[in-house]
């Protein structure tokens, strides 16, 4: 979205919200004077990071958090999670962080209901944390399958963790974890350097393959497989199955766990 409505235009009036928490180390008015004028060159994602390329440094860096969205004007943003999507018709909408007007009359709010997300400037995000920081990106620069082995035989942690370890695997997030996870049939409390030849691979191969669907579904939960744990997970509900199966929650790491014993070992 933010590639399709921003690049090949100039920002024009950039209004930013008084948050010393999601702006992480940087003021509305260092934000406004970096991007003010400037042409957006390109958008670029390692994660769940994003970024936009000006045509002088420094960039805006972007982490959305749990809640955060990328809005553009008279277009409903897609929502993952379970409970339906509040309605706001308001511009800029409620907990709009950063607004940037473009010279051909485009619009990009993002906002970040929880303030768990981050606006960060970076003259070199690759090379400068957090983005620096992060492990390989499943979509863009997935390990082969000799080398996938070698980093799992490394780890004692465990498996659902090690996932969820934006070190490890970017832009890996919770429910993703499950799914992976449920559609590999591994326990996810296994620890990961228990993990046999053959189920390293079947994950990586699970873990591209979930990826790749998702992104494809351009994150619409209607258009993902009706098999899938993810129709399922969000309550807690005693009976709750998936392909006739029963579904369990534990928590493991402070997160939540959906899986399903009779198929996960």
């Amino acid at each position: 979205m933010a590639s399709r409505v921003a690049v090949g235009r100039t920002i024009v009036a950039v209004s930013c919200a008084h948050d010393p928490i999601v702006f992480d180390g940087v003021s509305g008015t260092r934000i406004r004077q970096a991007l003010s004028g400037r042409t957006v060159i390109g958008a670029h994602r390692r994660g769940k990071h994003f970024w936009l390329e000006l045509d002088r440094r420094p960039w805006p860096c972007f982490h959305l958090g749990m809640t955060g969205e990328v809005r553009t004007r008279h277009e409903v943003p897609i929502q993952l999670e379970s409970s339906p999507a509040e309605t706001d018709d308001a511009w800029p909408p409620r907990f709009t962080k950063i607004h940037l007007t473009l010279h051909d009359g485009g619009e990009l709010a993002i906002t970040n209901k929880r303030r768990l997300g981050r606006i960060r400037l970076r003259k070199d995000p690759v090379t400068e944390p957090p983005i620096s920081a992060l492990g390989f990106d499943p979509l863009l620069d997935l390990p082969s399958p000799t080398r996938f082995a070698e980093l799992l035989t490394t780890r004692s942690a465990v498996i659902k963790s090690l996932l969820l370890d934006q070190g490890f695997a970017a832009g890996v997030g919770n429910w993703i974890a499950d799914e992976v996870l449920y559609q590999a049939g591994i326990d996810p409390r296994r620890r990961a350097n228990t993990l046999s030849p053959r189920e390293s691979k079947r994950l990586r191969t699970t873990l591209k393959r979930v990826i790749e669907t998702a992104v494809k579904a351009d994150a619409d939960k209607s258009r993902f497989p009706r098999g899938w744990l993810f129709h399922q997970r969000w309550g807690r509900h005693p009976g709750t199955r998936v392909q006739d199966q029963p579904i369990e929650h534990l928590t493991i790491g402070g997160r939540t766990t959906a899986w399903v014993p009779s198929a996960q070992r």
